[in-house]
């Protein structure tokens, strides 16, 4: 199929050139006559050719009538991406589009030297590709002359706004010129992005050109569930088994990738990290290895999600589950990309595979539940493969039939041929044993008595004392012997230890995981035992050894009110009507009690009557000493 004739003549060679028979939905809609010369709002999945579109759709503002672009000065386009290296390699893509039109291209990223930058510009260039900060930075100090532009493109806008560029963007368009053209790549049109198209952008033409079928129709994707201490066993095994020229490995953290590519480096890989933490010259030197065949696998985080696009990539392997569907669509978007077609494996815990199946439902995609690749069926291809080489059909040359006749007459053709087969089996990575996970997600099966019959009892060294409880003992016992909570029964909790039931056709499996990998926590430890036992969950009370029995009488007065009389001189209820026929004495028969008489004494410090109280003998009491308070108030009054 030829390309269509509205795409311009220069354009056009350099697509013929490199291969292009048809273009994607994306480049199609472009280049509509609806679409000449107006501003666009394109959202489209990742993958689908988004920079040869909006390569092709400016072309003819900076061509004008001309064939070829005028000589290099103020920038006439001005590109903008979210990352460095997505930036990088829009430059390199535009590169070899506008090469027809003898484009000069410069770059403005964060993380390279701003004077080797500053220079080119001021060479000129027709075109500059940057991230958001760099260009501001560029433009406060000068060094990026905006007054000629005719075209701003924002790609990924929606990550550029995720990552907090939205003040950058809004000084570098309200530094364009008005007349301008602006274009607006998104995978999504959320309300942030609408906000920016409807203040910067004048009658934007909206084009979706994201499939309304099955996402990623070119990838086929894999879902792999496996014990969660053989996560990196199955990750080493899915690389030997597709053998495929360039993998990334995702990861969730940067501390993952490290171990893993140090795991797969000491295999026998070749391997390159990218992560956050790395300098642009490290980052540009690793995708340089991936393209130039150095290295065959990428283990990165996140930060190589988006924009990277790597020639021969076939394989994109999930080592840690994705957050969510969005960040699960934008890396496997790595491989299948502009009509090439590609794998997407993703390795779940086997206690998350539910969860894994939720996110691939949100992303709107069927994967194909598999196991893992066994050692065995690794090594059958091995095997396959060194026999059906292709070195072995190939004819002998002069300068090798001297040799190949000495081997022949020192050594037999057996000795020859066991050679061959171990130096090609010692070139290759051994494979790892990995457990299938057999068990059927998709169906939840009742946990009663009869599902555990003739199962097997262990216990584990935690117990009470540990504080340990039912919500984080579970998902230990799981993760350390590959089984789900399905498997496991009844769950008893005692002081020191904690005794559990394992389901009988889990019993072997489970045996074998915890002899290979513990526990995974230090100082716990999980052994088999006989049975329940005859434990009781609390320890008996203690109690006194027991007596003699007292006899006991309801009606008896207690014996410390027997003598009550004898003791406070009261009678008892039964002698209180005689105690009260008792006639009182006389009040005047009584004894007078004696009254103080009060006294008026004179205070010698103030002078005032104060009244005191006599002793007893008739002595007069000596006057009250005056407080220190009151000391301190007559000098002030003085």
């Amino acid at each position: 199929m030829s390309l269509p004739e509205t795409i311009s003549a220069p354009i056009a060679r350099a697509l013929a050139a490199k291969g292009y028979e048809t273009l994607t939905p994306v480049q199609s809609a472009v280049i509509e006559p609806e679409a000449d010369g107006r501003d666009l709002l394109v959202s489209a999945q990742t993958g689908s050719g988004k920079t040869v579109a909006f390569g092709m759709a400016i072309a003819p503002t900076l061509l004008g009538d001309d064939l070829i672009l005028p000589a290099p000065g103020a920038p006439l386009a001005l590109v903008i991406a979210p990352t460095r290296e997505l930036a990088m390699q829009v430059r390199r893509e535009l590169d070899w589009l506008y090469s027809e039109m003898h484009a000069q291209t410069a770059a403005g990223v964060g993380g390279m030297d701003q004077r080797t930058e500053r220079r080119a510009l001021e060479r000129g260039a027709h075109i500059v590709v940057g991230t958001p900060g760099r260009l501001r930075d560029h433009i406060t100090r000068g060094a990026l002359d905006m007054s000629a532009l005719r075209a701003v493109v924002l790609d990924e806008a929606d990550e550029m706004l995720d990552l907090g560029f939205r003040e950058d963007l809004e000084f570098i368009l309200a530094a364009a010129p008005e007349d301008r053209r602006t274009l607006l790549f998104s995978a999504t049109v959320p309300k942030p992005i609408a906000e920016l198209a409807k203040t910067f952008q004048r009658d934007a033409l909206r084009i979706t050109a994201a499939s309304s079928g099955q996402q990623h129709a070119d990838i086929e994707y894999k879902l792999m569930a496996v014990p969660a201490a053989e996560r990196e066993n199955a990750v080493i095994n899915t690389l030997l088994w597709y053998e495929s020229t360039n993998t990334i490995v995702f990861a969730s953290t940067r501390e993952a990738v490290k171990h893993l590519s140090a795991r797969l480096h000491n295999r026998g890989f070749d391997v390159v990290t990218l992560s956050g933490e790395l300098s642009q010259a490290e980052r540009t030197s690793a995708l340089q290895s991936m393209r130039d065949g150095r290295a065959r696998i990428c283990v990165a985080t996140d930060v190589a999600a988006r924009g990277i696009d790597l020639p021969n990539l076939d394989l994109v392997i999930h080592a840690d589950l994705p957050m969510n569907a969005e960040t699960l669509l934008h890396r496997s978007g790595r491989t299948g990309r502009a009509g090439r077609k590609g794998t997407c494996v993703v390795i779940s815990p086997a206690h998350r595979k539910r969860v894994a199946l939720s996110i691939l439902r949100t992303a709107k995609i069927e994967a194909e539940t598999i196991a893992p690749p066994t050692a065995e069926a690794i090594d059958e291809r091995y095997r396959q493969s060194i026999l059906t080489n292709p070195l072995l059909s190939d004819a002998v040359t002069d300068e090798e039939r001297e040799s190949v006749s000495s081997l022949l007459a020192n050594w037999a053709p057996e000795a020859l041929a066991v050679a061959y087969l171990r130096l090609q089996l010692a070139a290759r990575p051994v494979p790892e044993d990995v457990t299938a996970i057999s068990e059927d997600f998709g169906e939840r099966t009742p946990r009663t008595r009869e599902a555990f019959a003739g199962g097997s009892w262990f216990k584990v060294n935690l117990g009470r004392k540990q504080r340990a409880e039912p919500r984080w003992l579970l998902p230990m016992i799981c993760k350390a012997g590959g089984v789900t909570k399905q498997a496991i029964g009844s769950i008893r909790i005692f002081d020191t230890e904690t005794i559990f039931e394992v389901a009988a056709d889990k019993v072997d499996g489970f045996l074998r995981s915890v002899g290979k990998n513990g526990t995974g926590e230090k100082g716990v430890h999980i052994n088999a035992v006989d049975g329940p036992g005859e434990r009781s969950e609390r320890p008996a009370p203690r109690t006194r050894p027991p007596g003699p029995p007292k006899a006991y009488d309801p009606m008896a007065p207690r014996p410390e009110k027997a003598d009550r009389k004898e003791r406070y001189g009261k009678p008892k209820s039964d002698d209180f009507d005689a105690f009260m026929e008792t006639p009182r004495p006389p009040r005047e028969a009584r004894p007078p009690k004696p009254l103080a008489a009060k006294e008026k004494t004179v205070s010698k410090d103030k002078g005032k009557p104060k009244w005191s109280k006599p002793a007893a003998d008739g002595a007069e009491r000596p006057a009250k000493k005056t407080k220190a308070k009151d000391h301190k108030k007559s000098r002030s009054q003085d």
